[in-house]
């Protein structure tokens, strides 16, 4: 499995398909394996060449039990040591909820390696709902799956609670913070970018509220999602993804 160093730290990717270079991040709590086990790889990987990464804490990467580790700068590293590795100047970013935060720390602090933004269930305003993890640390799972569903304002399916326990709680706890704003970067992403998000997510006035401050936004409301099925249901969030991705230039 290939991996890369990042500033001491391993972080693990795959790459599948051919095309412009298309990063896949996940969201909280789960890997890239998600991107299959939820339909998205056939769809995408025709047309583009997806780099599926592990966050630090998460999947196949190691996974540090130190807060500090989690910084939002450090994750944006991981992401352009990867880049790098492949020798990929510039790519299109996609990501969800976590992921998609990390999109908006891309524009941030490495505006120049992105070609364009497709976030879904992200927005660059204060989160202080992360503030539930301060009192847990992960040696609880059922403290752990509490806060999570805590700030994700919906329960977790069953079936989907194994996938979250098998992780290291610990360092998932440790990368639990609390996400500042990063609304001050929006008047310099003039990059396309495409916003999803569920009508059923508490996290749509944030998104709407945000494309309407970038300059190329395109918003696509999805009716009658949560957070989570703005997710699993690739079937309604592809088309958007696919449609976005045909009419950007690389």
């Amino acid at each position: 499995m290939p991996y890369v160093n990042s500033e001491g730290v391993r972080i693990h990717y795959l790459v599948d398909g051919d095309g412009p270079p298309l990063i896949l991040h996940h969201g909280f709590t789960s890997s890239s394996d998600a991107w299959r086990r939820f339909g998205y790889i056939p769809a995408l990987c025709r047309d583009n060449r997806c780099i599926l990464v592990d966050a630090r804490g998460h999947g196949a990467s190691a996974k540090p039990h130190d807060p500090a580790a989690y910084d939002l700068p450090k994750r944006v590293a991981d992401v352009v040591a990867v880049l790098d590795a492949l020798q990929i100047p510039k790519a299109n970013f996609l990501g969800f909820s976590m992921g998609g935060w990390i999109g908006f720390g891309m524009a941030k602090y490495a505006p120049e390696r992105i070609n364009a933004l497709l976030l879904i269930g992200a927005h660059p305003y204060a989160d202080q709902s992360w503030d539930v993890f301060r009192r847990v640390d992960g040696r609880d799972p059922e403290a752990f799956l509490s806060a999570l569903e805590s700030i994700l304002e919906q329960r977790i399916e069953p079936e989907l609670k194994p996938l979250v326990l098998a992780n290291d709680l610990r360092a998932l706890a440790a990368a639990a913070q609390e996400r500042p704003a990063l609304d001050d970067v929006l008047p310099s992403m003039t990059m396309p970018c495409l916003l999803l998000v569920g009508e059923k997510d508490s996290r749509y006035p944030a998104v709407e509220t945000c494309a309407r401050h970038l300059a190329r936004a395109t918003l696509a409301a999805l009716p009658g999602l949560t957070h989570i099925e703005s997710f699993v249901r690739s079937d309604l969030v592809l088309p958007h993804i696919t449609r976005f991705l045909a009419s950007v230039s690389y």
